[in-house]
C-alpha cells in the first residue's frame, strides 16, 4: 500500500489524537479552576452557617441569670415567666425558649399560647438537657419531638441560690431560612453531623440520609434520643473516588469539604462535573474553528498562487504561438532560404525557451524574496535579543500577570476602607487568620505554635482588616521558609503599656539587613521577579496606622525574622 493511500487515514488518526490531548489538557485545567471555586464557595457557606449558630450562643446563659426565670424554676410565678419568655423569643427572633424542671418536664414556654405548645412535654431524654443538668452548656440538632420541625437546641443550667441546678433553660433555632437561602442560590451544599447524617441541605432530597451505613449501636442511640423522629436515615449512595471527587448514585461531582468549628459537623459543597466537560469541549471547538479558518486561508492563498502561475504560463504559450506563426510565414515566403530559416527557427525556439525560463526564474525570485527577507529579519531580531519566540511569549505573559497583581493590590490605596470600628477580641482574629492559612500550613508541613491565649485582648477596629494584616504576616513567614530545611512558626500574644501585641517569628531567610521602613515601601520586595509585587507590607502598615497601632520587624535570635503587631487596647480594659 503506497504512502499516498495511507495519508488520509494517518491524518485522521493524528487529528483525533490531537483533539483528545487538547480535551484532556482543557479538562484538567477547568477541573482545577472549578475545584478552586468550590473551595472558595464552601468557605463562604461555612462562615454563613457559623455566624447563624454563634449569633445566639450566649443568649441562654444570659437568660438563665434572670431572677424571674430562676423563681419560675422553683415553680413560682409561671404565668409571668411564660409572658417573659414569649417576649424574649419575639425580640430575639428565635422559634422558642422554654424552661424545664430537673426531671425534664417543661414548666414554662414562649409558645404557651400556640398549639402544639412545649408546656407539659418532657424532654429529659434529649442530650442537650442532660448536659445542661450536669452544669454545662448543651447543644444538639434534632427534629422537634412536639412540632416535628428540625432545629438547633442550645441549653443552659438555671442555678438557684443554695440549691444548685434548679432547672434547664433551652432555646430552639429554626435553620430553615438558612437552607432556603442555600436552595435559592442554585448551588448544591449540605451539612452532615458527626454520624454522617445530612442535617441541612440546599437539596431537600439529601435531608436525613447518611453518607455511610450507621453502626447498630449508634443507630439505637439515635433512636433513643429521638433525634430525627420517624426519618428512616437511608444511605445517600455516597462514594468517594480520588481526592476531590464523589459519586452520588450515577452522578459525579467535584467535592470540597470544610469542618464546622466546635460542633463535629462537616460542610460539603458539590460542583457539577458537567460544567467542566462543557467548558473543555467548548475549548476544543474553538481551537478546531481557528484551525479550520487557518486551513481555509492557506488553501485560498495556495489557489491564488496556482492561478497566477497558470496565467503566466498561458501568456508564455500565446507568445510562443505568435512567434511560430511568424516563422512559418517567413518559411513560406522565403523558400529559397530554407536552410537559413530552419536555423533561425532553432535559434528562436532556444531563445523562447530561455525567455520562458528567465520569466519563471524571475517569478520564483519575486515570490520567495519577500518571505526569505522577512525570515532573515525575524532570525536577526531573535539572535540580537538572545531569546526564542516561546521565551518572548512567556516574558509577555509574566508582565501581564505582574500588571494584574499591581492593579489588584493598588485598589487598597484607591479605595481605602470606611467600615465602622467595633470592639473584638484579637485572639479571635488570630484564630480566623490561622484558619484561612490552614492549606498553606499543610502544603509547607508547618504546625504553628501559639502562646499567651488565656486572657482576652479587646481592641477596637475593623476586624476583617486586622485579619488581613495577620494573614499577610503569616503568609510572608510561610513564603520566607519555603526553601529552608528547618521550619518553625511561633505566634505569641501579650499586652503591655495599654497595647495588645502579636509576635510572628519564623526561621526563614531573614530581613537581609533591611529595616521596616524599606520593607513597607510600595513595590519593594525581596522575592524573585514575578513572584510578588511588594505591596503586602505597605497595605498592612497603612491598615495598622489607621487603627492607631504600629508594625515593627527585627532579626530573630535563631535566624529568620520577628514581626511585632501592636494595637491599642480599649480604654475600659486598660482602666
Amino acid at each position: 500500500m503506497s504512502l499516498r493511500v495511507l495519508r488520509l487515514p494517518l491524518a485522521l488518526i493524528a487529528l483525533l489524537l490531537g483533539g483528545w490531548l487538547l480535551y484532556a489538557l482543557a479538562y484538567d485545567y477547568f477541573q482545577g479552576e472549578e475545584l478552586e471555586r468550590a473551595k472558595n464557595r464552601s468557605q463562604l457557606y461555612q462562615n454563613t452557617l457559623d455566624g447563624a449558630l454563634e449569633r445566639f450562643q450566649h443568649l441562654p446563659f444570659i437568660l438563665a441569670q434572670d431572677p424571674i426565670l430562676i423563681e419560675a424554676a422553683a415553680g413560682r410565678n409561671l404565668e409571668r415567666s411564660n409572658d417573659r419568655l414569649e417576649r424574649f423569643a419575639e425580640l430575639a427572633g428565635v422559634e422558642a425558649i422554654y424552661l424545664m424542671n430537673p426531671e425534664g418536664l417543661t414548666i414554662s414556654s414562649s409558645n404557651h399560647r400556640q398549639s402544639p405548645s412545649f408546656l407539659g412535654e418532657n424532654y429529659g431524654f434529649r442530650p442537650y438537657f442532660l448536659e445542661a443538668l450536669e452544669g454545662r452548656q448543651g447543644e444538639f440538632f434534632a427534629v422537634g419531638a412536639t412540632t416535628s420541625r428540625p432545629g438547633y437546641f442550645i441549653a443552659e443550667p438555671v442555678q438557684a441560690p443554695a440549691q444548685g441546678v434548679a432547672g434547664v433553660l433551652a432555646l430552639k433555632l429554626d435553620l430553615s431560612a438558612l437552607s432556603d437561602a442555600w436552595a435559592t442560590s442554585g448551588e448544591r451544599v449540605f451539612v452532615s453531623n458527626s454520624d454522617g447524617v445530612v442535617i441541612l441541605s440546599s437539596d431537600p432530597g439529601f435531608l436525613y440520609h447518611t453518607l455511610g451505613a450507621l453502626p447498630p449501636d449508634r443507630l439505637a442511640a439515635i433512636t433513643a434520643e429521638r433525634q430525627f423522629g420517624d426519618e428512616r436515615l437511608d444511605p445517600l449512595g455516597w462514594k468517594e473516588y480520588g481526592a476531590d471527587e464523589v459519586l452520588i448514585g450515577r452522578k459525579s461531582y467535584l467535592h470540597a469539604a470544610l469542618p464546622v468549628p466546635h460542633r463535629g459537623w462537616t460542610l460539603h459543597f458539590l460542583a457539577d462535573q458537567e460544567r467542566v466537560t462543557e467548558r473543555a469541549w467548548f475549548a476544543v471547538v474553538i481551537v478546531a474553528i481557528v484551525l479550520a479558518l487557518l486551513l481555509a486561508a492557506g488553501l485560498y492563498l495556495r489557489s491564488k498562487r496556482i492561478g497566477s502561475a497558470l496565467r503566466v504560463s498561458q501568456a508564455d504559450r500565446r507568445s510562443l504561438q505568435s512567434i511560430n506563426q511568424k516563422l512559418e510565414q517567413e518559411v513560406s515566403d522565403r523558400r529559397v532560404a530554407e536552410a537559413r530559416l530552419h536555423a533561425a527557427q532553432s535559434e528562436l525556439a532556444r531563445t523562447g525557451k530561455l525567455a520562458m525560463l528567465g520569466q519563471l526564474a524571475a517569478s520564483v525570485t519575486h515570490e520567495l524574496g519577500q518571505p526569505i527577507s522577512a525570515m532573515r529579519n525575524y532570525l536577526a531580531a531573535a539572535q540580537l535579543g538572545g531569546r526564542s519566540s516561546d521565551a518572548l511569549v512567556g516574558r509577555l505573559d509574566g508582565i501581564v500577570l505582574r500588571m494584574e497583581h499591581i492593579t489588584k493590590q493598588l485598589r487598597f490605596f484607591a479605595n481605602p476602607g470606611k467600615e465602622p470600628f467595633e470592639v473584638f477580641d484579637l485572639r479571635e482574629a488570630v484564630d480566623e487568620a490561622k484558619h484561612l492559612m490552614v492549606h498553606d500550613f499543610a502544603a509547607n508541613k508547618l504546625t504553628p505554635s501559639m502562646k499567651g491565649m488565656d486572657a482576652p485582648l479587646l481592641i477596637k477596629g475593623n476586624r476583617l482588616r486586622i485579619e488581613q494584616v495577620i494573614v499577610n504576616l503569616l503568609r510572608n513567614a510561610v513564603q520566607a521558609m519555603e526553601d529552608t530545611d528547618e521550619k518553625a512558626l511561633d505566634l505569641e500574644l501579650s499586652q503591655s503599656g495599654g497595647e495588645a501585641r502579636l509576635k510572628v517569628t519564623d526561621r526563614g531567610h531573614g530581613l537581609a539587613d533591611q529595616t521596616i521602613d524599606h520593607l513597607q515601601e510600595p513595590f519593594h520586595t525581596t522575592r524573585p521577579s514575578g513572584e510578588g509585587m511588594g505591596l503586602g507590607l505597605a497595605i498592612s502598615v497603612a491598615i495598622v496606622k489607621e487603627h492607631g497601632g504600629s508594625l515593627s520587624a527585627e532579626a530573630g535570635a535563631q535566624g529568620g525574622a520577628v514581626f511585632t503587631l501592636s494595637l491599642p487596647l480599649v480604654e475600659e480594659l486598660v482602666a
